[in-house]
C-alpha cells in the first residue's frame, strides 16, 4: 500500500512514518513536507535509508507539486501538514488560513482527481472550543473554535466532510488531545518548559495557570491514526484523548519535580487572547469500534520524554536556532517577561 503523509517531517508525523515502518513490511510511504521552521528530517534519520519510504520536498498549497506526488498510485493520504501553534496565529493569522484551509482544499482536489482511496485529516480537539468543568468532548460536539488556528481547523473539517458527500471521497476526520513525546519542537507547552528548565530559565506560564488539556503519549496517539487509516469507517470522525485532563500548572510542575529543578523557576505571564479553559476527548467511539486504547500512563511517559530531552540537546539547540530569535523575543516581550537569549515564547498547545 502506497501512502503519501504530508507534513512527515514535523513531530507527530515523523512519529507516524517511524511507526508504519519500523512495525509493517507491506507499507511504502511518500513524505511530502515543505520543510518550515517545525519540519525537521532529523526526525526521520533512523528510515531515510529505508527503501520504502521516500522523502519530497513540497507544499501542499503548491497544486502541481501535489498532483505529482499524488499520482504515482498513492492509495491514502494522511494530512498532517498544517500550521498549528496557537501563539502564533494570533500574530500571523493569514498565513494559518492558506495553510491549513486552501492547503487542504488543494489536497482534497489531487486526491479527488487520482482517485485516492482514503484521506485522513488530522484534526484537534480545540475546533470545539472550551469546556466547562466536568465536561468531556464527543465527535457530535459543536464546532466553536476561539482562535485563528482552531477556526481554520474547523474549516479544514468542513472541506473534508464536503468532500465526502458531495463527491465521494473517503475521508476520515481525527481530532486529537494534546500529544507530547519526543522530538516535538520546543514552541510547545511540555518541549519548551523540559528545555528552559534544565538551563534554570525562566518558565512562563500563562494566566493563572489553571487551563486544563487531555494529554496523549504520540505513540498513542500515532497508534490510533493507523488504527482509523486501516479501520475506520468512511465519513467518521473519531475523537483521540487519554483520558488525561490536568492543569498547565500541574503539568509544569510535575516536570520539575521529575527534573529536580524548584518551583522557583514558574513565572506567571499575562495570558493570551481567546485562550480555551478547558479541552477533556471522550474517545468511548475509537475504543468502541477499533478495539484501540492509551497504553502510556501519563507520569511515565513524562518521564520518558523527559529523559529524550535530556539525552538529545544537539537536537533541541537546532531546534531554537537563531534564525528564529527575533520573533520569539517578540512574543516575550509582549507578555512582559524578558527573552533569555536562543529562547522561545510561552509555549501552548
Amino acid at each position: 500500500m502506497k501512502i503519501l503523509v504530508t507534513g512527515g517531517a514535523g513531530f507527530i508525523g515523523s512519529n507516524f512514518i517511524k511507526l508504519l515502518l519500523n512495525e509493517r513490511t507491506d507499507i511504502e510511504v511518500i513524505n511530502f513536507d515543505c520543510l518550515t521552521y517545525a519540519g525537521n528530517l532529523d526526525n526521520l534519520a533512523e528510515v531515510e535509508r529505508f527503501a520504502n519510504y521516500r522523502f519530497i520536498r513540497g507544499n501542499i498549497c503548491d497544486a502541481q507539486a501535489v498532483c505529482e506526488a499524488m499520482s504515482s498510485g498513492v492509495e491514502a493520504v494522511i494530512n498532517f501538514a498544517a500550521e498549528s501553534h496557537v501563539d502564533r496565529s494570533i500574530y500571523s493569522p493569514n498565513e494559518f488560513v492558506q495553510t491549513n484551509v486552501l492547503g487542504v482544499q488543494v489536497l482534497l482536489n489531487a486526491a479527488i482527481e487520482f482517485k485516492v482511496g482514503r484521506f485522513v485529516q488530522i484534526s484537534t480537539d480545540e475546533v470545539m472550543g472550551s469546556l466547562e468543568a466536568g465536561e468531556f468532548f464527543t465527535e457530535d460536539s459543536p464546532l466553536r473554535p476561539n482562535s485563528p488556528y482552531a477556526a481554520s481547523k474547523s474549516a479544514a473539517e468542513h472541506l473534508a466532510r464536503a468532500a465526502n458527500r458531495t463527491f465521494g471521497l473517503d475521508t476520515v476526520i481525527i481530532r486529537s488531545s494534546n500529544a507530547y513525546g519526543p522530538y516535538q519542537f520546543p514552541e510547545k507547552l511540555i518541549p519548551l518548559m523540559i528545555s528552559n528548565a534544565i538551563k534554570d530559565e525562566p518558565l512562563p506560564v500563562y494566566g493563572d495557570g489553571l487551563n486544563e488539556r487531555d494529554w496523549i503519549y504520540v505513540e498513542d496517539l500515532c497508534r490510533a491514526i493507523e488504527a482509523v487509516l486501516f479501520h475506520g469507517r468512511g465519513g467518521e470522525i473519531y475523537n483521540i484523548g487519554a483520558r488525561t485532563v490536568k492543569t498547565n500548572i500541574e503539568v509544569v510542575r510535575l516536570l520539575l519535580k521529575i527534573l529536580g529543578k524548584p518551583d522557583s523557576l514558574i513565572v506567571f505571564v499575562k495570558d493570551r487572547p481567546g485562550h480555551d479553559r478547558r479541552y477533556a476527548t471522550d474517545p468511548g467511539k475509537i475504543e468502541r469500534e477499533l478495539g484501540w486504547g492509551p497504553r502510556q500512563q501519563f507520569e511515565a511517559g513524562l518521564s520518558k520524554t523527559v529523559d529524550w530531552y535530556l539525552n538529545n540537546s544537539e537536537w533541541v539547540e537546532r531546534a531554537r536556532s537563531r534564525q528564529f530569535q527575533e520573533f520569539y523575543q517578540l512574543n516575550y516581550s509582549s507578555r512582559g517577561l524578558e527573552s533569555p537569549r536562543h529562547r522561545i515564547p510561552s509555549g501552548r498547545d
